[in-house]
């Protein structure tokens, strides 16, 4: 039966920090689809129940406006797995289709994006962010957007030295010969053998979009009030630390435990896709 289960799935089965990642991943995943079954209305005030700590009835507490904090959480996570996947989507496409041109067609072409990627390296990323926001309006979307825009250089330059590898092989040799289209071999034959990195790269990338999104939220040009964010639901309880502390803590958890998660995972992901890593597991167990 286990050898119905593709070998990078029962990898990640067998390390138990990685299973434990792919869990939290399933857990945020779940609670983030559930929320409108198990959850009320997020933005529901009832000033007669304001910050009351964590009981049966609210059991994470409730905040400065009576409203349940476990049910504006699992609101919050749909918001944070919407950003996350969105703008590492953004990033993949514009890093795998600017590597793929680069580590294709090399010379000159490959020159001109690599020094773009340095350009675009010497900017610290959070601040890029911060600049392109100040003159745009903070919602959701340019949010994704921009996050997306501005963290591709690392895919790009995976994808283009896999490409470089990859070039120059048997098979691409034989696409050639046939008279393939550039657009075929690049599509068709070697970005499928060059994605593992690429799949690596997106999910720690979905950890770092996450974080970077409640940093945002945090500072006030993130996610507004009232939609629900882990950001800005700890700058919330910031007035509030010294009694009610349940505010901050357990949005601070949920950033914590979700970025671990993603990132447990995505080293579990890189051991199951490296056939060398695969070998050196199955001598240790052996």
């Amino acid at each position: 039966m286990s050898q119905l289960i593709p070998a990078p799935l029962r990898a990640i089965y067998h390390n138990r920090l990685a299973f434990a990642g792919l869990l939290i991943v399933v857990g945020m995943f779940l609670m983030a689809a559930l929320a409108p079954v198990l959850g009320g209305d997020p933005g529901a005030i009832d000033i007669a129940n304001q910050l009351l700590p964590p009981s049966f009835q609210h059991p994470l507490g409730t905040d400065d406006l009576g409203r349940d904090v476990l049910t504006r959480m699992m609101f919050a996570a749909r918001i944070s797995l919407l950003v996350g996947f969105v703008a590492v989507g953004i990033s993949t496409l514009i890093g795998i289709c600017l590597g793929a041109v680069a580590g294709y067609y090399g010379k000159r072409i490959d020159a001109l994006i690599m020094r773009f990627v340095d350009l675009m390296l010497c900017f610290p990323s959070f601040f890029l962010i911060l600049a392109v926001i100040a003159f745009l309006d903070p919602s959701i979307w340019n949010i994704m957007i921009i996050i997306g825009l501005t963290s591709w250089m690392g895919v790009a330059r995976l994808v283009r030295a896999e490409f470089l590898s990859l070039r120059e092989r048997d098979f691409v040799l034989a696409a050639r010969a046939i008279g393939a289209r550039d657009s075929r071999i690049i599509f068709r034959h070697i970005l499928p053998n060059a994605m593992a990195p690429v799949l690596v790269s997106a999910t720690l990338g979905v950890a770092g979009a996450i974080l970077t999104e409640s940093a945002l939220s945090f500072l006030g040009i993130g996610v507004q009030p009232p939609t629900p964010s882990w950001g800005n639901m700890l700058i919330a309880g910031k007035q509030t630390l010294g009694f009610a502390w349940w505010l901050s803590v357990f949005p601070g958890l949920a950033i914590l435990v979700t970025v671990l998660g993603y990132n447990l995972l995505g080293e579990g992901v890189r051991d199951a896709l490296d056939p060398r890593m695969r070998g050196a597991q199955r001598d240790n167990a052996g």
